[in-house]
């Protein structure tokens, strides 16, 4: 008997033993990607997160003997696997038809070159005695670091600069009178929540066509391209007569706001595209004195251009088109002289002459003048307002306010004109002799765009 059960005993090991070793496939691993690839990311900048999908097609779970970075610690990226970060990861089991997510992220150290580089390591699978890898690889640029400082000089174009928090060019409560000067081809690129401050001093961009000085978000993925509030903006305070001259300022909260606060602040503004701000893409506040001409001030959360409280404008073939995706609480162009505190209205003096301006969007009234009679004069030569209540005043008299612009494509956001727009060939002849791409005005077309 006990013989028997012996012999029952060691069969039902064998067995269990048996049962044990053919419990997990022999079969190797399937991947979502063979290279997991990161766009070009700044030094000391970490990147977005990457995702790689891990699978066991077989009908059985599969250990997973092994799992590193082939690069180690000494590595720029960084693996999390089954939430653990590590460089090093072993017996990590999948079940049956299954599948298990690896995260990946990248941090490059500065490397004082221009160029950008390219980084890879790889990420090794040992399963069953077989080893598969995934490769790393990332796009890498150094950069100018500009990390809550005082600015001024003229920067380099060499390689781009980033800000974080905020960079300032003068120093708060002191007439400091210094100037940047940004010149042509210069890429600005600005981490969350920074933003560039020009206090009673000045700013020179210095851009031209084709090599336009950009400002914009400092993550360089495409899901981010419009995305908007990746920073807050620029913004001028009491400055210094300022110039602007093709800039293209995108993808922040307030693009750029100009505060004047009794100070005479002049700012030339020409040739420039603020597009895609969550609130605002201009801000003039308290009486600036500005001159825009050739300008596009596109989608905004709230109004692509606010002129508030007073000032003196000159603005001349600027398109003000807003077509927001959501929601939003105001026109593209709106302008007020008057403002409250604590109950009581005060009003400032407001000067403005629109010449053959373009202002429409995707609401009813794209234009709004907001007016008390405290100094105001305002002068309309032949613009297009989109506004299906007019303001019937003789001032008025050569706007138009309804009718297709004809774009050539709303959808894409390609707001050059059509040959049979209706707004093609009735502008007031002006100093403007060229538009935003440079092409010649003759009889000329309303907005920043002659069709060509």
């Amino acid at each position: 008997m006990k013989l028997f059960l012996s012999i029952i005993a060691l069969v039902l090991l064998t067995f269990t033993s048996c049962k044990k070793d053919n419990s997990f496939t022999k079969d190797h691993l399937d991947f979502s990607k063979d290279t997991v690839l990161f766009d070009t990311v700044f030094t000391t900048v970490g990147s977005t997160t990457k995702r790689l999908k891990i699978y066991n097609n077989n009908n059985q779970p599969i250990i997973i003997d092994a799992v590193e970075l082939m690069g180690g610690a000494s590595s720029p990226f960084r693996i999390n696997l089954d939430g653990i970060s590590a460089d090093f990861h072993s017996e990590v089991e999948i079940p049956a038809n299954d599948s298990l997510f690896a995260f990946v992220e990248v941090t490059l150290v500065v490397n004082n070159a221009t160029n950008p580089l390219i980084i890879s390591d790889s990420i090794r699978f040992e399963t069953n005695g077989l080893s598969q890898y995934v490769n790393l690889d990332v796009w890498g640029q150094d950069a100018y670091f500009h990390n809550s400082e005082v600015v001024s000089g003229n920067w380099a174009n060499d390689k781009p600069h980033v800000l974080y928090n905020t960079v300032a060019v003068g120093f708060p409560g002191i007439d400091s009178n210094l100037n940047l000067t940004i010149p042509a081809g210069t890429e600005v690129f600005c981490h969350k929540n920074s933003q560039l401050i020009v206090y009673k001093s000045s700013i020179d961009i210095q851009g031209s066509y084709g090599n336009e000085v950009v400002f914009q978000g400092d993550r360089l993925e495409s899901f981010y391209d419009d995305v908007s509030g990746q920073w807050w903006g620029i913004r001028l305070i009491e400055a210094n007569t300022s110039n602007i001259d093709y800039a293209i300022i995108k993808n922040g909260s307030v693009g750029l706001q100009v505060d004047s606060t009794a100070s005479a602040v002049t700012l030339n503004l020409t040739n420039t595209i603020i597009d895609n701000n969550d609130f605002f893409g201009f801000n003039a506040n308290a009486g600036p004195i500005i001159n825009a001409s050739n300008c596009f001030f596109g989608d905004a959360g709230i109004s692509s251009a606010y002129l508030f409280a007073g000032g003196d404008y000159t603005i001349t073939h600027c398109d003000f088109i807003n077509y927001w995706s959501g929601s939003r609480a105001g026109p593209a162009l709106a302008v007020a002289n008057h403002f409250e505190v604590e109950n009581i209205t005060y009003c400032r003096p407001m000067t403005a002459t629109f010449e053959n301006n373009i202002v429409d969007g995707t609401i009813d009234k794209e234009f709004v003048m907001d007016t008390l009679d405290c100094s105001v004069n305002m002068t309309f030569g032949v613009n297009y307002f989109k506004r299906d209540e007019i303001y019937d005043y003789t001032n008025y008299s050569n706007v138009i306010w309804s009718g297709d612009a004809g774009y050539v494509d709303v959808t894409m956001k390609d707001f050059h004109l059509l040959e049979t727009s209706i707004l093609r060939n009735i502008g007031l002849s002006t100093f403007i002799v060229t538009d935003l791409e440079g092409n010649a005005r003759v009889s000329p077309d309303l907005g920043c765009y002659e069709f060509n």
